[in-house]
């Protein structure tokens, strides 16, 4: 009797780049990409401190997307470009850099991207392109960014569509207003904030007046999608815009700090600060199922997973917590606008 020989194939890891890995976002999707067998080139220059973990499929790259070389893309399968001076104050504060990072630095490394042959781009964008709208939004809404962060991140959008082939299939994601923990925390978003303020001194911060709309989607379910889509079929969708977020998850601002008050202390005083919010906005994500995706996790979930890492002393709010603090604080120290 003959022995059978069985020859098996050897799978070769995809890799995939993500920019802006050490920030909010990439400390949630990098570890999710590790777990689903792909292996990682994580590029950042690494603001906020290392949140990512050792790992044998991830290389740390610690370099400006402003210039990175077209060298790191060789055999790299889909990027996910995630860098980003990311809120309002940030990019009022920073406007130049906003426009070089948000939108020039993007572009660049869309077009390595599909210079060096890399199959799938997708790009984090943000609902604030369409700033204070009466009716709901959807994809095909005209567009009215109203600060240089809005601004940067439709021009990224409108440049980089234009670069789709059928080798090179690009994704957009305009992301709802993102909130829960992650291992870089953030406490300048709207429900982390609310819910620090109430858990930690018994006073919720509440940006006036209140009214405004906003959607918003759970830092896992945005890094879910954006791991979901790397092994999808993206072709018939090459160049189009998706609204990330849920309907379930979409409030006023005053009913969102209702939420938190009842996860956490209803005795809490409320402190309003700021002037009036002009970006109110409600947005359809029906689009969004045509990917197969939906979100999980509620505005409840996230506020009563933020008082567990409270109550287990894992998060604290600090400088690098709130992010246009920091960038001042870098900004002092020489550190920030330099390449």
């Amino acid at each position: 009797m003959k022995q059978s020989i069985v020859s098996q194939k050897k799978t070769t890891k995809k890799t995939i780049l993500v920019t802006g890995a050490g920030g909010y976002v990439g400390s949630i999707l990098v570890p999710m990409l590790l777990k689903k067998n792909f292996k990682v080139i994580a590029v950042d220059k690494f603001f906020f401190g290392k949140t990512l973990p050792e790992h044998r499929d991830l290389r740390l790259l610690k370099k400006d997307t402003r210039n990175i070389s077209a060298k790191y893309f060789i055999n790299v399968y889909a990027v996910i470009d995630l860098v980003a001076l990311s809120n309002d104050p940030s990019g009022n504060n920073f406007p130049e850099l906003t426009w070089q990072i948000n939108y020039q630095s993007r572009l660049r490394t869309a077009k390595i991207s599909k210079e060096m042959g890399v199959k799938k781009y997708i790009l984090p964008s943000t609902c604030s392109v369409y700033g204070n709208q009466k009716k709901i939004v959807t994809e095909n809404s005209k567009t009215k960014p109203l600060s240089i962060y809005a601004k940067s991140n439709l021009n990224a959008e409108k440049d980089i569509i234009k670069l789709k082939s059928k080798n090179f299939v690009i994704i957009v994601l305009r992301q709802a207003t993102l909130f829960g923990y992650s291992p870089r925390m953030r406490f300048d978003l709207a429900v982390n904030g609310m819910t620090e303020g109430v858990y930690k001194n018994n006073i919720l911060p509440i940006m006036r007046n209140g009214l405004q709309y906003r959607p918003l989607c759970h830092v896992k379910d945005t890094s879910r999608l954006m791991a979901k889509l790397i092994n999808q079929n993206l072709k018939k969708y090459n160049g189009q815009i998706f609204n990330v977020g849920s309907k379930f998850c979409t409030e006023k601002i005053i009913d969102i700090a209702k939420i938190v008050l009842k996860n956490v202390n209803n005795r809490a005083e409320l402190k309003w600060y700021g002037n009036p919010d002009n970006r109110s906005y409600k947005v359809s994500f029906k689009k969004l199922k045509k990917l197969g995706f939906k979100p999980r996790y509620s505005i409840n979930y996230g506020v009563k997973e933020m008082v567990e890492y409270f109550k287990n002393n894992k998060i604290k709010k600090n400088l690098k917590t709130i992010t246009i603090e920091w960038y001042k604080y870098l900004d002092t120290k020489k550190k920030f606008l330099e390449i």
